[in-house]
């Protein structure tokens, strides 16, 4: 009897273009998953930020994100590439950390295409022991990412060891409380520096303040529940720590241009310049991607 801890059934690959399909925000915000991903470009590149830290990508990069881990990042027109979900309840042994991996050598970028084309065959295939091959070869992926690891040294990384740290603690203190309430100073003194020290770190490894990180990921969670669920605003707006329905249909739109049941209706942000319902500073939704000034959110996130 096969191990059902062993299926395929929760792996799935899906092209990069399509994770995007309803709406950008859904790649570009911060927020994490509760499974671990495997980012492979294969065309295109951007900018993507993992762990508050932020990097460019190119063609042949394989990026590693274990579940958990807060990230987003670019994708533009001419970005092209495969992601695979592994599932939440994974067998297959895979790193712990993150891994950004640079293949330059063609024999490996070889590999791994035909690795991948292998299994979205097998998956898609009525066979028999279709479901046992597919398995065997994620079981070739999990091999080939460990050998690749081993292969590339570390990169020298632009920002010191401690705002590093800093900023990765910061995401992950974030990505567990953001449904909380609490504001900048609230996480700077949890981990034990100012406001003004937490956000100059942010923006040094990111690009970004750390209110601007804490807005995208209470937005992207707005927008993920007004999209994916049917509970009412109210409801939505608490479970995110707003004091009221009302605060928090005007702190929405002044990021997005849509009121939350414009953006239900629809389904994703306007794709164009959006609307503020008032005047204020310009904040970009994403480091050097604004595509129009938006209000902040102020107050929510102090």
């Amino acid at each position: 009897m096969p191990d059902p801890s062993m299926t395929t059934s929760n792996v799935r690959l899906v092209a990069i273009p399509r994770l995007a399909a309803g709406g950008r925000w859904r790649v570009e915000a911060m927020r994490s998953l509760s499974e671990p991903q495997l980012l492979w470009f294969t065309r295109g590149q951007g900018r993507i930020t993992i762990a508050g830290m932020t990097r460019g990508y190119g063609p042949n990069n394989a990026i590693f994100i274990p579940a958990g881990t807060m990230h987003g990042f670019e994708v533009g027109q001419h970005v092209f590439g495969t992601a695979v979900f592994f599932g939440r309840d994974t067998a297959l042994t895979l790193p712990q950390k993150v891994q950004h991996l640079r293949i330059r050598e063609n024999s490996a970028q070889v590999e791994l295409n035909l690795i991948l084309d292998s299994i979205g065959r097998e998956q898609a295939g009525d066979k028999p022991a279709h479901d046992r091959a597919a398995q065997h070869y994620l079981g070739l992926l999990s091999v080939w990412l460990e050998r690749q690891i081993a292969s590339h040294p570390p990169e020298d990384l632009p920002h010191p060891e401690s705002a590093r740290k800093l900023a990765a603690r910061y995401t992950q203190l974030l990505e567990r409380d953001f449904r909380s309430g609490n504001g900048v100073a609230d996480y700077a003194a949890a981990l034990g520096v100012t406001p003004t020290h937490l956000s100059r770190v942010c923006r040094t490894t990111t690009g970004r303040s750390a209110k601007a990180i804490l807005s995208d990921r209470v937005l992207f969670e707005a927008r993920r529940m007004l999209a994916e669920t049917r509970l009412p605003v109210q409801e939505v707006a608490q479970a995110l720590g707003f004091t009221s329905a009302a605060y928090f249909t005007r702190a929405f739109q002044h990021h997005t241009g849509k009121t939350p049941s414009d953006f239900r209706r629809s389904g994703q942000d306007e794709q164009g310049p959006g609307p503020a319902s008032k005047p204020g500073p310009a904040v970009a939704l994403r480091p050097g991607l604004a595509r129009a000034p938006v209000a902040p959110i102020a107050g929510r996130f102090r």
